[in-house]
């Protein structure tokens, strides 16, 4: 099978982007092309497994707190939730299901106040519920029953100043009616563990309570007002959801966890979609930094393009030479683009800590962010697009200033010598 480029045509492309005194200029054209598509690459590479991790670990965290799917009954509690939790688990796709209440308090302590959600459940479930039962950092979450037992969050302890024995004290947005009028229902529970699930809005705003002390302080006695679900894949959720209506004939509503935070992943989607153009414009200001430095290229050796057409060079030779040239400053771009934003993706952790002890400060803030450390995911598909783009625009940005040279006839190139 022959060569695309023969041994004359490989030999001088590689000796017209060696840098001479001349043709200096021209390099230095050349070898910011390759440092813009290489700048390029690795950006785009970066971000992308940014924009990946940030949403695989903003999922995961979500539904192990918050679980795929949940089914509640319109505008009324569910008491008979034992005989549904049975049913649910029977259909396909359902590998867990559980009896929640969930409601939002005002939580304080130590002359500190914050809102928080309660989500209330059996120690079981809780158990079953990894993100939470396997993110314990202090206390013990076998303690978890009773009617004055809490499980509160990391950074709201800090907050409050808590630790595990301390009392917290709850105050439902609802009030309770007395014979000296309206008051407010409050009630003091003690902490028996911290969760720290490594997500800022959780670890400061989430209370776990058993659920014979949640029915009592929310006054639903024997009933909840929803049914968590977990089920096999949560990409499917669609079809679990048309089995449970299926099954009950509408009579409940059922919400999953795109239905729950569909703004907040389109809006995710929405900023990698423009990260992605907007960062690709560095590759294409390189691709026209590639024409440019060719063009000044063919113009300079016009008079050697001139003598080995008269030597007999085809004009097929001479674009491919040139083809050459512009083509290995996109490869060899592409290549050392690819190998820094991969080695940049996989280590950008112990990069952000290094970065963080040289400025003596925080990079990366848990309050803004959500998450308390840098996350990366490289996606084959992202780095396949993102090489495949960068070397079509090196090819494609060669072929003009090839055909031109390839277009000098030896009269023109030889015309004032």
């Amino acid at each position: 099978m022959a060569m695309p480029f023969n041994a004359f045509e490989r030999l001088l492309a590689w000796r017209y982007l060696r840098s001479r005194r001349k043709e200096g200029f021209i390099s230095v054209i050349a070898g910011f092309s390759l440092m813009g598509i290489m700048l390029g690459v690795a950006t785009l590479i970066i971000v992308m497994a940014v924009m990946n991790g940030f949403r695989a670990e903003l999922l995961g965290r979500i539904l192990g707190i918050n679980a795929h799917m949940s089914v509640s009954r319109y505008g009324q509690p569910m008491t008979d939730y034992d005989a549904l939790v049975e049913k649910l688990k029977t259909i396909p796709g359902v590998k867990y299901a559980a009896p929640v209440i969930e409601g939002q308090v005002m939580a304080t302590a130590n002359g500190s106040s914050t809102g928080a959600v309660v989500k209330v459940m059996r120690d079981k479930d809780l158990m079953a519920r990894t993100m939470v039962s396997t993110k314990i950092v202090e206390g013990n979450i076998n303690e978890f029953h009773g009617l004055d037992t809490v499980i509160i969050g990391a950074r709201m302890a800090r907050s409050m100043g808590l630790r595990v024995g301390d009392y917290i004290t709850l105050i439902a947005p609802k009030t309770t009616e007395t014979f000296v009028g309206v008051v407010p229902r409050l009630k003091e529970y003690r902490v028996i563990a911290l969760f720290d699930v490594g997500m800022y809005e959780y670890d400061s705003g989430y209370v776990f309570m058993p659920l014979e002390a949640g029915q009592l302080y929310f006054k639903s006695p024997d009933a909840v007002n929803l049914i968590e679900l977990m089920v096999n894949d949560p990409n499917h959720t669609d079809e679990v959801a048309k089995k449970i209506e299926t099954m009950f004939q509408r009579e409940y509503i059922v919400s999953d966890w795109k239905q729950m935070n569909v703004h907040f992943f389109n809006s995710l989607q929405v900023e990698r979609n423009v990260m992605f153009l907007i960062l690709a414009l560095i590759i294409v200001v390189a691709a026209f930094n590639i024409i440019s430095s060719m063009i000044m290229l063919v113009k300079d050796k016009a008079r050697a393009i001139a003598i080995m057409r008269t030597m007999g060079a085809s004009r097929g030779s001479v674009m491919r030479i040139f083809f050459l040239c512009g083509s290995s400053i996109g490869v060899m771009g592409t290549f050392l683009g690819f190998v820094l934003g991969l080695t940049f993706s996989l280590n950008i952790d112990t990069i952000k800590r290094a970065l963080e002890k040289l400025t003596n400060t925080e990079l990366f803030s848990a309050e803004i962010y959500f998450l308390s450390k840098l996350p990366a995911e490289v996606q084959a598909d992202d780095v396949i697009a993102v090489v495949g783009m960068a070397l079509v625009l090196s090819f494609l940005a060669t072929l003009y200033p090839a055909w031109r040279a390839a277009n000098i006839s030896p009269a023109e190139g030889v015309r004032g010598e």
